[in-house]
């Protein structure tokens, strides 16, 4: 503006259109040292849940002129940590969900590059969780309204965060209110890992049954149904996430979703807040929890007062 005549402009823009010229974003990454483009890592495309939480990211990521550049990590933290490394620089920041990664290696790349974390927390980075303490505890106050005296909770994958944090809010409701708790596994949170982990589930006490997500428990669902065991007269099953086959699978599973889309979202409007600042991790920043839903189906009813085990 204000530098070259008007006749001159025009004459220039003419001839770019008649060459079919194209600015290159690279150039102006090269000047700029901004790439307009976002890191995203989730630890499974393939489960159901992450589908919202990708969503949200994208939207609020358009919504900004960012481009989203999508990695899954396969479970595997060197998949993850090698991946994350080789982007580095091309990308102005991530938002990790669910990250399977050390402690030490989230805070080697939070020294590089702007970061937030989804569904987990570490001191001195952000971070958009749901809360699940707050679920786990109504999904107990649920279970012991029906008379349910006793659960088992089906763990998800070892390296999962989010399997510890949910253990540790089960148990500590549980023990609020006198309902006695066991741990089982870990599973891989599948369908196909729903045989192993109720034939496991069938072999306690329990009457209800808490799987570390729904696909596990509608694995549960079915191997239970091979069994001859009537969900809910004989065995309350209850998942996490909410997905969408949790209404349409026999019968409908209880389960504790929450606000994912919100959660890629708000993660990624903090990062975009964040993208100019580029150090060491600081004590003060942003921790955003969202809240989670219990959706009560037939999946779960009053406790059965016979065993199981000896009936089936």
């Amino acid at each position: 503006p204000n530098r070259v005549r008007v006749s001159t402009r025009d004459h220039i823009l003419s001839v770019a259109r008649r060459l079919g010229y194209q600015h290159n974003p690279h150039a102006r990454t090269l000047l700029s040292g901004r790439t307009h483009a976002i890191g995203m890592v989730v630890s499974d495309i393939t489960k159901p849940h992450y589908f919202e939480l990708i969503r949200g990211a994208e939207m609020r990521v358009k919504a900004s002129k960012y481009t989203l550049v999508l990695v899954n990590a396969e479970e595997s933290p060197r998949i993850e940590y090698d991946h994350i490394r080789r982007l580095a620089q091309s990308v102005d920041g991530f938002v990790l969900a669910a990250s399977r990664l050390p402690d030490e290696n989230i805070l080697e790349f939070a020294g590089m590059r702007p970061l937030v974390l989804m569904n987990r927390e570490l001191p001195g980075l952000p971070s958009v969780i749901v809360d699940y303490a707050e679920g786990c505890h109504r999904i107990v106050d649920h279970l012991a309204s029906l008379g349910h005296e006793s659960v088992v909770y089906l763990a998800g994958p070892r390296i999962s965060g989010t399997a510890q944090q949910r253990w540790k809010s089960i148990r500590n409701a549980c023990e609020k209110i006198g309902v006695e708790a066991v741990r089982i596994g870990y599973f891989i949170p599948t369908v196909a890992s729903g045989v192993l982990a109720a034939d496991a589930a069938l072999h306690t006490d329990a009457t209800a049954v808490i799987a570390h997500n729904d696909l596990l428990a509608i694995g549960v669902l079915r191997r239970l149904a091979e069994r001859c065991v009537s969900v809910p007269a004989d065995m309350s099953v209850v998942g996490f996430d909410n997905i969408f086959a949790a209404d349409l699978c026999s019968p409908a599973l209880t389960t504790l979703g929450g606000a994912h889309a919100e959660v890629g979202g708000a993660a990624v409007e903090l990062l975009l807040d964040k993208t100019r600042i580029i150090g060491p991790p600081s004590d003060a920043v942003p921790r955003l929890v969202l809240p989670s839903w219990l959706h009560v189906r037939a999946s779960t009813g009053p406790a059965s007062r016979g065993n199981h085990m000896a009936t089936h």
